[in-house]
């Protein structure tokens, strides 16, 4: 990884974190945006002494000016961003019907427009650079939705259609992007909400954040406009 910028996003929450932890290690010098400030605080802080970190607390990442300004941010302090990892995004289940409408709003927002104009706002460093790794965090379901999966499954399908069109649109500034879809992460928070569940073939965060710094690589540039499974341990 070298001292390769990365900008993640989300970076207080379970997969952000393991990003952040993971490229730290390998060297790389991180811009940590994520919306709680107390929460960025603690990963930070948990970091190793000589990792260079710029923290971009309290960032709504549906505002593009919002976004604008931390890449702006980044760019001071570092000179460019190479590669964006955003893990932001939520999830709810929800019928169709006149009430699913609000949560089909909230979460074509939540996920569809931030990984949009966080991507909006790092491309033009990347293209000036002429070389950029972006990867967003899909889902299974924006392949095939099941049921009371159709705000969650439209957003995260956005999310993928969004990927293959920066990377249509960028090869020639030798600008990657990927989505990956994970499995069933292993959180706190989903062991708490299925307690009966089989985890043996959970995602482990770690895993994904491996995953992640092969994408933002070097050697990861013949690799664009994908959708890359990470649906757990077969």
């Amino acid at each position: 990884m070298g001292t390769k910028v990365v900008m993640v996003t989300g970076a207080g929450g379970n997969l952000g974190r393991a990003v952040v932890e993971h490229l730290a290690a390998e060297g790389a010098r991180l811009v940590c945006v994520e919306r709680n400030p107390q929460s960025l605080d603690e990963v930070v802080g948990a970091l190793p002494a000589g990792v260079e970190v710029l923290k971009v607390p309290g960032i709504d990442l549906a505002d593009l000016g919002a976004c604008q300004s931390a890449v702006r941010l980044a760019e001071d302090r570092f000179g460019g961003i190479n590669a964006l990892v955003n893990t932001v995004g939520g999830f709810k289940m929800g019928s169709v019907d006149e009430a699913g409408l609000a949560q089909w709003d909230a979460l074509l927002a939540m996920n569809a427009r931030t990984a949009y104009a966080i991507s909006a706002a790092v491309l033009p460093s990347m293209r000036r650079a002429g070389y950029g790794r972006i990867v967003h965090i899909a889902a299974a379901p924006g392949l095939k939705s099941g049921a009371k999966q159709a705000a969650y499954a439209a957003s995260k399908a956005a999310v993928m259609r969004l990927t293959e069109a920066i990377a249509a649109e960028n090869r020639a500034h030798r600008i990657t992007a990927n989505c990956i879809l994970p499995g069933t992460i292993d959180t706190p928070q989903n062991r708490a909400s299925m307690p009966d569940a089989n985890t043996e073939t959970w995602v482990p965060p770690a895993a994904i954040a491996k995953l992640v710094a092969f994408l933002i690589s070097d050697d990861a540039g013949v690799v664009t406009g994908g959708a890359i499974p990470a649906t757990g341990f077969a």
